[in-house]
């Protein structure tokens, strides 16, 4: 399981880089949801976490304490620059740490990805002592998608189409980099296996239960479901074509201290 901790930049009272009507704070969030929400529905054994999941205030030093308590496989930095330029670049630790190396080649994989299917002005792939780098023990990387002050970029910022591009793009890049695979899409008629961490009588507790796997990183959502007279609400948290994918959920789950089980449909 390839653990992903996404860090939109910036948010609550720091909104960040500000131009032509646009807020970086608002852009990174988007961006790094559309990213989470790509990498759980269209790659195999890859958890996903957030440093914010809203407009909220989180220092730096929270952000990569909550990195490395999980154990990420690797820190993903979501910007927007400014300053007078256009495009697209990305930042490694300037200074030397163990495995840089293997930082550089998975930044090179999500830099070449962007850059080549967004037809964006490469930049660079440039190094600096940013704290987002420099303090997390993983493999990190930050990203500045495009200019805020700049024109064209921030006409292509307010599209949100282009944010979701911009998404996929990072999302396919760390799917490179950690050679995830593809999840194979079932046909209606075909067996799958759901895996489930919850069952519950009242509808509330179910919401209740897929918003706190959620703030862990698990994409889940409720499906009612009949017995003996009964209508429960289970909260499924995946659904596979092959069983074993679905162990191996159960199994991460379990290491984040949720309970859950497999069914067959």
């Amino acid at each position: 399981m390839v653990k992903v901790f996404i860090d939109p930049g910036h948010g609550g009272n720091d909104p960040g880089a500000v131009g032509h009507g646009l807020v970086e704070k608002n852009i990174t969030l988007i961006i790094a949801q559309h990213l989470r929400d790509h990498l759980i529905k269209n790659y195999q054994d890859v958890s996903v976490r957030m440093s914010r999941n809203s407009d909220q205030s989180v220092s730096l030093v929270e952000r990569t304490n909550n990195a490395n308590q999980w154990g990420a496989d690797l820190y993903l930095s979501i910007h927007v620059n400014a300053g007078g330029g256009h495009g697209f670049e990305s930042f490694i630790y300037n200074g030397q740490f163990k495995n840089k190396s293997k930082t550089e080649q998975i930044r090179s994989k999500i830099h070449d990805t962007i850059v080549s299917n967004l037809n964006w002005r490469d930049r660079g792939k440039k190094q600096a002592n940013f704290h987002v780098l420099r303090e997390t023990r993983m493999s990190a990387v930050l990203t500045e998608s495009g200019f805020i002050d700049h024109r064209d970029d921030a006409n292509n910022l307010r599209n949100s189409d282009w944010l979701k591009t911009i998404a996929k793009n990072h999302a396919d890049g760390v799917a490179h980099a950690f050679n995830l695979e593809k999840i194979v899409h079932q046909k209606i008629d075909d067996p799958f296996y759901r895996v489930v961490s919850g069952s519950f009588l009242a509808e509330k507790n179910a919401r209740q239960k897929v918003e706190t796997l959620k703030r862990q990183g698990y994409e889940s959502y409720i499906l009612p479901h009949a017995h003996q007279n009964e209508r429960y609400y289970r909260v499924i948290v995946g659904a596979f074509r092959n069983k074993s994918n679905a162990e191996a959920r159960v199994k991460a789950l379990a290491q984040d201290g949720f309970e859950s089980f497999i069914i067959e449909v």
